[in-house]
């Protein structure tokens, strides 16, 4: 076993489950996490009255790490591989191409990603995709949660 200071030994272990929905695209959206840690567990969402999905999915990750209170060792899963390989893969590219495209357009939803990768930079996360509305207990309530989301805006 690896030696581990004192700071890392008592990381936090933090599970993440984190969607988003939208009805229409665009239309009403809302988000939701669900968060365990030690045999605890918490839930949040919230809705936007006009966005898109991807967007949804985007602020469900950056809500769910934000209300983590110290840097924490995370295993995060969503059902968004536009979330999983944009974080994992696209974002080096975006950056070194001044937030462009290889087609060289905008990144789509830019303020997101950069918030996304703000509050990521806190913690270690294990990125995890998670095929969606496959009976997945955690990305099944992450669901319910963002679609109360979206019923808190309609």
């Amino acid at each position: 076993m690896p030696f581990l200071s004192m700071t890392e030994a008592a990381r936090p272990q933090v599970v993440i489950h984190a969607d988003g929905a939208c009805k229409g695209n665009p239309g009403p959206g809302g988000w939701g996490a669900l968060l365990a840690s030690a045999g605890h567990r918490k839930e949040l969402h919230g809705g936007v009255p006009a966005t898109t999905n991807n967007r949804m999915e985007l602020t469900a990750v950056i809500e769910a790490l934000n209300a983590l209170k110290k840097p924490s060792d995370v295993v995060l899963f969503t059902d968004s591989s536009y979330v999983q390989k944009g974080i994992t893969e696209w974002i080096h590219g975006w950056k070194r191409r001044g937030w462009k495209t290889a087609d060289k357009q905008p990144v789509k939803n830019e303020d997101l990603w950069r918030a996304l990768e703000a509050a990521a930079a806190r913690h270690r996360i294990d990125w995890r995709w998670v095929k969606g509305h496959a009976g997945d207990p955690g990305n099944e309530r992450a669901d319910a949660l963002a679609n109360l989301g979206v019923e808190s805006v309609r």
